[in-house]
């Protein structure tokens, strides 16, 4: 499987979790995503190190700012059951914004081609660590970690990713607009 590009639709899938009476919900990827601009995180899983002490309390922390610049939802999603992800979710009393979701089987996380083997250390299938932004289910970033690493993935990195977005649309639009103008000149000249 391909790893989500840059471009791509993000494919449907379903995601579960546990609502406040431990009922197990389903809820499909593209109804949680569609007509909004959303960031889908990947962890390789609950309670681990690097997840619970910097990935997810960074995108928590910045959540605000992320709001403010136009996200509309955060989702962490990681390959462990509804319970646990219920459970590292109460862990971050301060949380208001980021989305736990569990998708226990790795079906979606193979789905994106963002699947991770570490059978040879016991824990079977989890996800790479990673952080896609979707516009409308069109992805427009795609940092995808390798190895262990937490370089490309955190909230600082998805507000950078923002601001080049931003940079990028502007520079299109005064390229338009310039064309605009410079053909409207050249059509009274000639």
């Amino acid at each position: 499987m391909t790893c989500t590009a840059v471009g791509d639709t993000i494919p449907d899938g379903t995601l579960s979790y546990a609502d406040e009476d431990d009922q197990i919900l389903n809820v499909s990827v593209h109804s949680l995503a569609a007509c909004k601009q959303v960031i889908l995180v990947g962890v390789p899983g609950a309670f681990t190190p690097t997840c619970s002490l910097k990935h997810v309390p960074g995108f928590i922390e910045k959540a605000e700012e992320l709001k403010s610049k136009g996200i509309s939802e955060i989702f962490l999603i990681s390959v462990n059951d509804p319970y646990v992800m219920k459970a590292w979710a109460k862990s971050y009393p301060e949380n208001k914004h980021v989305k736990f979701f569990s998708d226990s089987s790795a079906a979606y996380i193979k789905t994106l081609g963002l699947d991770l083997d570490v059978s040879d250390r016991g824990f079977g299938v989890r996800s790479q660590r990673f952080a896609l932004l979707i516009d409308d289910l069109k992805v427009k970033v795609v940092n995808v970690e390798s190895g262990g690493q937490f370089k490309v993935s955190s909230a600082e990195d998805m507000l950078k990713s923002l601001r080049l977005l931003a940079a990028s649309q502007l520079y299109y639009f005064i390229c338009v607009l310039c064309s605009v103008i410079i053909t409207s000149v050249l059509q009274r000249c000639f």
